[in-house]
């Protein structure tokens, strides 16, 4: 038999898991952001609202998010490496479907359902996998990974531009689909990983698979509100910056190189902010709140931009809203993963990470076509980011509620660390939530 370590390895073969998961992000989110620019021709081509297609993208992040404690249930009693390959399969299979709709319902099903659940089976269980491969070291992983979001983004805003005007949208989506096979090779990567504190059989029943006993956790009750709440806005710009950029005066490569800009903020700001929560100077709850109102802040930003004088400039300070907005959105990602361990121990992180996305896609089903209505009734995007943006606050400020988010009045004495696969920031009677540095975290204040 298989000696199990003792505890995370902390490098090794985790950077290779690091690496699948990057491009399992880009894939997902990234291929999800950058879908906006296909909105208008698809509102065009079926002649119907911005409302109407924004549902597209709507369906396929709540099927994604809804569904992934399904994944992680998956990946709990089968392994993360089957699944995440099955849902390659299931993504490719919704873009090539996609590809010759006929209606919106056609899309609906193919990127909304088909696409959407094999989103679910990959990312959660790629990001719990790359969990439990890191201890010390994280927050940094997962901010590495979660690069792929911004990176992608990068790079396939500009080429799907290309793509639409070159193939037009049915091409564009099948050629998608086709990229979207690499998720196969992603899941490969993710060798198992027998850690100690791991259950030693599956969880019996499908509560337990999924596990919903989480929410007695009063911490875990508090991070879950205030992460639905920032659903309802954080992924609106996925969906609507480049429309937004569109109605701004900028023309199509100008709304391509305005999510170009907030894409390599955020991919820029998950790395830094990933080594910065690591150094444990702060408590990653506060972190998190801190990170997240700027995020709504920037979001008020973009939807107050003035119009451009012409649709020759590059849009000066629409580039610079979107800017500041990655900036903020890309720090609070990985903050959002890597604070999940240490509030349901290392066992629990996939099951975690799970729950978690379903929480956030309440907000976002919600968020996009409220954007797209809102849009529809005033005749541009401002109300719709001022809306947004406010749901982002006010999930900020519930964050708030967890340990150590707050200072308070005096000093507290700092017991020894827990082993890593009970969760360094586990809340405590009396004791503040440690950041992600283990021995060498800051500890915080308590009355």
């Amino acid at each position: 038999m298989t000696p199990k370590p003792a505890g995370p390895p902390d490098g090794g073969w985790g950077w290779v898991v690091a690496a699948a998961a990057f491009a399992v992000n880009g894939l997902s989110y990234g291929l999800l952001r950058s879908l906006g620019l296909a909105l208008p021709d698809l509102a065009e081509h079926f002649d119907r609202s911005a409302q109407d297609t924004a549902w597209v993208s709507a369906l396929a992040l709540a099927v994604q998010q809804a569904a992934s404690p399904v994944g992680s249930a998956l990946s709990t009693r089968w392994g993360a490496r089957p699944v995440v390959m099955v849902g390659g399969v299931l993504t490719s299979l919704g873009f090539v479907f996609s590809a010759f709709a006929r209606s919106l319902l056609h899309l609906y099903f193919g990127l909304g359902v088909l696409a959407g659940s094999g989103w679910a089976l990959v990312f959660a269980p790629a990001l719990g996998t790359l969990s439990r491969y890191f201890s010390r070291r994280r927050v940094l992983a997962m901010g590495l990974a979660l690069t792929g979001n911004g990176v992608s983004s990068l790079l396939l805003a500009p080429a799907l531009q290309f793509l639409l005007d070159t193939f037009g949208w049915r091409g564009a989506l099948l050629l998608l689909g086709a990229i979207t096979l690499h998720l196969i090779a992603c899941g490969a990567l993710l060798r198992p990983l027998t850690l100690p504190g791991d259950p030693q059989a599956p969880p019996r029943g499908p509560l337990a698979a999924l596990g919903l006993g989480l929410f007695t956790r009063r911490a875990f009750s508090v991070f879950a509100l205030g992460t639905a709440l920032v659903g309802g806005g954080y992924f609106v710009p996925y969906v609507h910056l480049a429309p937004h950029a569109l109605d701004r005066g900028l023309e199509g490569y100008g709304a391509a190189l305005v999510v170009a800009v907030a894409a390599v903020g955020d991919a820029g700001a998950r790395l830094v902010c990933g080594w910065l929560a690591d150094q444990g100077w702060v408590p990653l709850s506060r972190l998190l709140a801190v990170f997240g109102a700027l995020t709504g802040l920037g979001l008020l930003a973009v939807g107050l931009v003035p119009v451009a004088r012409s649709k020759e400039g590059w849009g000066g300070p629409l580039l610079a809203a979107a800017g500041a907005y990655g900036l903020s959105a890309g720090s609070y990602a990985p903050l959002v993963f890597g604070v999940i361990p240490g509030l349901v121990g290392i066992g629990g992180v996939v099951q975690g990470t799970g729950l978690m996305l379903m929480l956030m896609s309440l907000g976002g089903l919600l968020g996009p076509p409220l954007s797209g209505f809102l849009r529809d009734e005033t005749g541009d995007f401002t109300a719709s980011f001022l809306v947004c943006g406010s749901f982002i606050l006010s999930g900020s400020f519930i964050y708030t509620g967890l340990p150590g988010a707050l200072p308070s009045c005096g000093a507290a004495s700092q017991p020894a660390a827990p082993p890593p696969e009970s969760g360094e920031l586990l809340p405590a009677p009396q004791v503040a939530l440690l950041s992600a540095g283990g021995p060498h975290s800051t500890p915080d204040t308590t009355c």
